[in-house]
């Protein structure tokens, strides 16, 4: 049986990073899976007006992709992404067509703002965005209670951050 996980966390958390360690652990145990970064799935321009965010189109590429990948024997789906509230994470699920588990990466917020300050360096008005969104998302999702686990990502590298999330993760 195929099943997913979304590696979820503020805005600086490593998600992505995360997301292509675990991936990288999967062909190395020789699991036939794939690693879909959710905010790859929503990046057009301009954004259509009544859908500024991209969640209808979100939702749309990755059923494509998935079922695309489940079609190729894939059995482990790994996301990268966000999800704010339960409706979100039903609304994932159903996309993907296969159980869809939730990992947090915990992360302090002053190491979450080191990340994005060398990440934005050289945009101070991407920088500012994203300083005051690590601060709003982690307070959305310390209410949405939506991990099924979650990882201290602070220490170590996305690879050590990645044992922890494959040692959560029980399928």
């Amino acid at each position: 049986m195929a099943v997913a996980l979304l590696i979820t966390g503020t805005v600086g958390a490593g998600k992505t990073s995360v997301a292509g360690a675990v991936g990288d652990l999967l062909a190395e145990l020789g699991q036939p899976h794939a690693v879909i970064d959710l905010d790859w799935l929503r990046r057009l321009w301009p954004a259509p007006t009544d859908d500024p965010l991209g969640g209808a189109v979100t939702l749309r590429n990755l059923r494509a992709v998935a079922g695309n990948f489940l079609a190729e024997g894939v059995r482990r789906l790994v996301l990268a992404g966000v999800i704010e509230d339960r409706e979100e994470h039903r609304r994932h699920e159903e996309a993907l067509g296969v159980p869809l588990s939730v990992c947090r990466i915990r992360l302090a917020l002053p190491e979450a703002h080191r990340r994005l300050a060398e990440r934005h360096r050289h945009e101070p008005e991407a920088l500012d965005w994203h300083l005051r969104r690590a601060g709003e998302l982690a307070a959305v999702l310390d209410a949405a209670r939506l991990g099924d686990f979650c990882v201290d990502g602070t220490g170590g590298t996305p690879r050590q951050v990645a044992e922890r999330v494959l040692a959560g993760w029980r399928v």
